[in-house]
């Protein structure tokens, strides 16, 4: 009798666990911009992944456009509509931090994707220290741990960060690498990259390579560098993204010759699967989740599997 009655106590409590459980209906992502080709497979990352986990999920993706006020209504507009999650790229890591708040309040799970954000439930983001390391010590390698190198600063947000102290600590270990400049913001895009890298290159005389902390900087960087006949000069990025897949198989002379990849489209989808979790009250280990990064060289651009690759 006393063995049927544990039985039958475990099965209730097995029963209400699972009336307990909540289903994934609503998510809201707020990104930079879906006009950036990482955005647009964050966003179908998540989307593959909720309607994996319930394929009647309503998933509604919006870019702020780097607007943080665009952002703070955008969240404001996913907590009066009932989401269930937010992922959201942060606009500014520490002034988001209120929206979080009002979003937690309501019984919202809030993810943070590639870039931290204050009092976020978890945080996904790629291993961007370890991406400045491998970016630069591909520089450091090239040169034989000689030379004098840029790196072109950007948006101090986490991942910009991480990816320049990367950096440094390669170049650090080679007593032959001078470092001229690191402080230029480049503003994260193409146009803040031509016109940084037309000022340090106007200054220095002598650049052996460039580190951008992006792949969209790391182009402007090249048109300047091409624009004033600086055709000797190394420069990586992070990101791997399609622009920069096609600056490397490009044949003939060229400057950017590395990016040490993300993955927008995993990072997404393990930033669902850990909001799904957390809605259900089973929190992830760690609350930064970091994605290991490779570097896609010439040599190996035809092997990498890139953002817009079929999943």
């Amino acid at each position: 009798m006393r063995r049927l009655s544990m039985i039958l106590a475990a099965t209730t409590a097995l029963l209400a666990a699972h009336a307990e459980a909540k289903d994934l209906n609503r998510i809201g992502i707020s990104v930079g911009s879906l006009g950036n080709p990482f955005f647009v497979a964050l966003a179908k990352g998540a989307t593959d992944k909720a309607k994996l986990i319930n394929p009647n999920a309503e998933v509604t993706t919006v870019g702020y456009d780097y607007d943080l006020n665009k952002q703070l209504t955008q969240i404001d507009n996913f907590i009066a509509s009932g989401v269930d999650l937010i992922l959201l790229n942060p606009g500014d890591p520490n002034a988001i931090e209120p929206a979080i708040k009002r979003a937690q309040a309501a019984g919202i799970i809030v993810v943070a994707v590639d870039t931290a954000a204050k009092d976020a439930d978890a945080t996904v983001t790629t291993n961007n220290v370890q991406a400045g390391e491998l970016a630069c010590q591909y520089i450091v390698d090239k040169l034989s741990g000689e030379g004098k190198v840029i790196i072109q600063n950007g948006p101090q947000v986490s991942a910009v960060i991480d990816r320049v102290n990367g950096c440094k600590s390669a170049l650090e270990k080679a007593s032959g690498i001078e470092l001229l400049s690191s402080d230029q913001d480049g503003k994260g895009s193409r146009d803040g990259g031509l016109s940084v890298g037309q000022g340090l290159l106007t200054r220095f005389d002598q650049v052996d390579a460039i580190f951008a902390i992006n792949d969209p900087q790391a182009l402007g960087t090249e048109l300047a560098a091409k624009q004033l006949g600086r055709d000797k000069i190394i420069i990586t990025s992070v990101d791997g993204a399609p622009d920069i897949e096609d600056a490397l198989k490009r044949s003939g002379s060229q400057l950017i010759q590395a990016s040490a990849s993300q993955d927008p489209y995993s990072m997404a989808q393990l930033a669902t699967e850990i909001g799904f979790k957390l809605l259900n009250g089973e929190r992830p280990e760690q609350a930064v989740t970091l994605i290991p990064s490779t570097l896609i060289t010439q040599e190996n651009v035809g092997d990498y599997k890139g953002w817009t690759a079929t999943r």
